[in-house]
């Protein structure tokens, strides 16, 4: 994987794309008007984020190019900031100040909602084990400008964290965190939007480990979730008690740790 920046570096994305490149450990390439399929020719590689004056976009030669955006985040933020409720966060049973582990990222966009309901004294830890979707999920949330100061705000709060989920819970403390949430690719694609598509290229395909639902009942105090298609096996077989919504084709499970819920 490459760094560099857009075709017109200014001082500043040069300094972004070079710290990134150091805090991740690959190279950072100078762009100096060169196209990208030829710096990928150049270098060998064909894994390129490029950062931008407002977040980064990811390229792959065989794919189309992922830029960082908050997506349907951004929409149910609003309903959030209206008072309206979140069926994600419902699941969860979040409330401010809670501690949150978003063990499979991805763009970070359910990240960006529960940073949002735990608020400025809460903590969300987002993990994302690929080293490029990770590299654009970390420029993103320090860099996007969606206008929204409170949502800004509320990107700025959540900490990536490159790491495979079942090896960071691994390293955590008993009951460290209140909520544990997962959303694992899924097997059999939904429609999805053209800016979440290209994740699949980068994305952990694999399912979710069983010992990675152990983990994480260690480590959370109040619940653990697990993102779904409706009707999915996969809640049977890790133990989550479905949670459906009739006119949605998605559903949480949900293992519930505290008594009192």
């Amino acid at each position: 994987m490459l760094i560099t920046t857009g075709d017109h570096e200014t001082p500043a994305t040069v300094r972004r794309a070079q710290e990134l490149a150091s805090l991740a450990g690959i190279p950072y390439v100078s762009r100096s008007r060169t196209s990208l399929p030829h710096l990928a020719e150049r270098y060998g590689d064909s894994d390129i984020l490029v950062v931008l004056e407002q977040g980064a976009r990811l390229h792959r030669a065989s794919g189309e190019p992922m830029t960082f955006h908050p997506s349907m985040a951004y929409v149910r933020a609003k309903r959030l900031f209206k008072g309206e409720n979140d069926a994600m966060l419902d699941a969860a049973g979040v409330v401010p100040g809670d501690v949150i582990i978003d063990g499979t990222a991805g763009l970070g966009s359910d990240a960006m909602v529960f940073s949002i309901a735990a608020g400025a004294e809460g903590r969300v830890l987002a993990l994302e084990d690929s080293l490029p979707l990770w590299a654009l999920l970390y420029e993103g949330l320090k860099f996007y400008i969606s206008g929204l100061s409170a949502f800004d705000e509320a990107l700025r709060r959540i900490e990536p964290v490159h790491k495979n989920h079942l090896d960071a819970l691994r390293a955590m403390p008993d009951k460290s965190a209140d909520i544990v949430y997962f959303d694992p690719m899924f097997r059999d694609p939904i429609a999805e939007s053209s800016s979440i598509s290209p994740l699949r290229a980068f994305a952990n395909p694999n399912s979710l480990d069983p010992d990675a639902v152990k983990e994480a009942c260690r480590v959370a105090r109040k619940s653990v979730v697990l993102k779904e298609q409706r009707g999915s096996g996969e809640f049977d077989r890790l133990g989550f008690i479905a949670k459906s919504r009739s006119h949605t084709k998605i559903a949480y499970g949900v293992i519930s740790l505290d008594p009192k819920r």
